[in-house]
């Protein structure tokens, strides 16, 4: 079931995100900083993603999401690419049991089919084993793009619906069922770790009211602490959704 829209209600605001989104940005920087191969940093980043997934369920969020790897990390040096798609597929064989066994739905979203076949293949034995599990929604954006997510909603928009094209304008909440995390509410929290203050084409329509939290630790330094800090800044937030103040706590205390 699709959720709405934070643009027209207010959803429910805890001391905890619900749904957090994560850039997880500075692998390469970390073991160069270290004299050490990129490679090292991704294998360390790795670990990072345990153990913020491990975080995340001890601190009750419902939905993590996290950007591997963009449509636009092709332009990476081949070899690079090489061995993220070989540290993917060891991930996938690796954590996909363990995911399952801890009552983890694993979710990926993005064109997955410019991936070997034995990614694609341990992908959608992932999601099948695990489409049951409720105690938190990993979803892993790999090959990912905003504004690709948003064209092809379109695109399927207006494949069901193809009398439209010469209507009135399509309302916002007509495409939504469309977009690739349909499945989930929008993220309450996105953290981008590495420095960097943007979002680079993640997420673009669903961050639309998400906080923005931009840490200079590098991913594979990110742990249960950083999250929690972020967590903080997250509570000390008025989310007012284009409302004001007053209209925001006369909600609340409805």
């Amino acid at each position: 079931m699709p959720f709405k829209s934070s643009t027209r209600e207010i959803p429910h605001v805890g001391d905890v995100p619900r749904h957090v989104a994560i850039i997880m940005d500075g692998n390469g920087r970390w073991a160069k900083q270290r004299l050490l191969p990129r490679v090292a940093g991704h294998r360390r980043g790795v670990e990072a993603v345990r153990a913020t997934v491990r975080a995340a369920i001890e601190r009750g969020v419902e939905y993590l999401t996290l950007f591997a790897f963009s449509s636009e990390n092709w332009r990476r040096p081949a070899e690079e690419v090489s061995i993220l798609m070989d540290l993917f597929l060891r991930a996938l064989e690796q954590e996909v049991a363990k995911l399952h066994e801890n009552e983890i739905r694993f979710k990926v979203v993005g064109e997955i089919a410019r991936f070997p076949a034995p990614i694609r293949e341990l992908v959608a034995a992932g999601e099948a084993l695990t489409a049951r599990n409720t105690r938190l929604t990993l979803t892993i954006a790999a090959n990912y793009g905003g504004r690709q997510d948003i064209a092809q909603a379109a695109q399927r928009y207006f494949a069901d619906h193809p009398t439209d094209v010469d209507s009135p304008p399509v309302a916002p909440e007509a495409i939504e069922p469309y977009l690739a995390m349909s499945y989930a509410p929008e993220p309450d929290l996105f953290i981008r770790t590495g420095g960097e203050q943007r979002i680079s084409n993640f997420l673009l329509w669903q961050l639309a009211y998400a906080e923005l939290y931009f840490t200079d630790l590098l991913w594979p330094d990110f742990d249960a602490a950083a999250l929690d800090a972020a967590f903080e800044s997250y509570r000390n937030r008025e989310r007012r959704f284009g409302r004001t103040s007053e209209q925001v706590q006369a909600a609340q205390g409805a």
